[in-house]
């Protein structure tokens, strides 16, 4: 099992008092070394030297306090080493001083622009397109944007190569894993939940997928939702002409629908009103003339008949 690193703080001092005690010492070698020069040429004596090499010493202390110093900004950090060990997190902003010794660690340095600061600050990831079949086996092409900060430093640095990597890799496969146990669009057996229906709820099974994933590298998933969604380019005719079909029969099964209350209606009113006697043949007649009227696409040519309908 992969070790879980406790953050700590690291032991830090004030900045701007280390920074004039680095003023001091730089300022005590220079006047010593200069008098120590000056009083040994005209002397020769050993005092002297040993005065010259004493700045000379606090000059070299002092060259190398300049290691120790730290600037942070709200919501950055440092994560510091000291010879091979986890030394401490440095997380509160201002100036400060450290062991000089120590080392800061990112693995994500180098990408995007990232320094040897670690961003405590709300990110976002959006991968790219990736292909993935669907519950039924639909390929289809999908990505996602996943809001995401980091909450463990020591974690985040030791626990894993690169843990910006590391969460694009774990979110490809979140979706692969996520994308397969749902239809792209309502499936035929009724079940209600899709990846283009059921957003909010595959959202939320995927933020707790890849939040069980990177926990390991101390990250906190914020948000994850899908950014794109569509079918593969293969099938997509394909799909497009079966969702046309869908369409063109729901229309039809309404607009019949709603021809049959019609027809009833003027039947009924006919009767009512005693406007004209009907026998079964003539009803029948009336009734498919209707039909061919209301539920035809194209506009009916009416016929005049001159003569007895009978």
């Amino acid at each position: 099992m992969e070790k879980q690193f406790t953050e700590k703080n690291v032991r830090e001092k004030n900045g701007w008092l280390m920074f004039a005690v680095f003023l001091l010492l730089t300022v005590v070698s220079i006047v010593l070394i200069v008098i120590g020069l000056m009083l040994a040429d005209k002397y020769a004596n050993d005092a002297f030297v040993a005065v010259t090499f004493a700045g000379v010493v606090l000059l070299v202390v002092a060259v190398v306090m300049i290691g120790g110093f730290k600037l942070l900004q709200p919501n950055e950090a440092y994560v510091l080493t000291l010879f091979g060990k986890y030394y401490g997190t440095l997380k509160r902003e201002g100036f400060f001083w450290v062991n000089p010794f120590c080392s800061s660690v990112n693995p994500a340095r180098g990408m995007a622009g990232i320094t040897k600061k670690l961003s405590l600050k709300a990110m976002t990831l959006n991968n790219d397109k990736q292909k993935v079949n669907d519950e039924e086996g639909n390929p289809i092409e999908i990505s996602v944007v996943v809001i995401w900060r980091i909450t463990n430093t020591a974690c985040a640095v030791f626990n894993v190569d690169n843990y910006m990597a590391y969460l694009s890799t774990q979110c490809d496969a979140a979706i692969r894993q996520v994308a397969r146990q749902y239809p792209y669009d309502v499936s035929s057996n009724g079940d209600e939940k899709s990846l283009r229906g059921s957003a909010q709820e595959v959202a939320n099974i995927l933020k707790e997928e890849l939040q069980a994933r990177v926990d390991m590298a101390g990250l906190e998933v914020l948000e994850a939702r899908i950014s794109h969604l569509a079918y593969a380019p293969e099938i997509a005719a394909a799909m497009l002409q079966r969702q046309q079909a869908s369409a063109i029969i729901a229309a039809r099964q309404k607009i019949v629908e709603g021809a049959v209350s019609m027809v009833q209606m003027a039947l009924n009113r006919l009767s009512e009103e005693q406007i004209v006697e009907l026998d079964d043949e003539r009803k029948a007649q009336m009734v498919s003339n209707l039909l061919v009227v209301l539920c035809g696409n194209r506009d009916a040519q009416p016929v005049v008949n001159s003569g007895s309908i009978y």
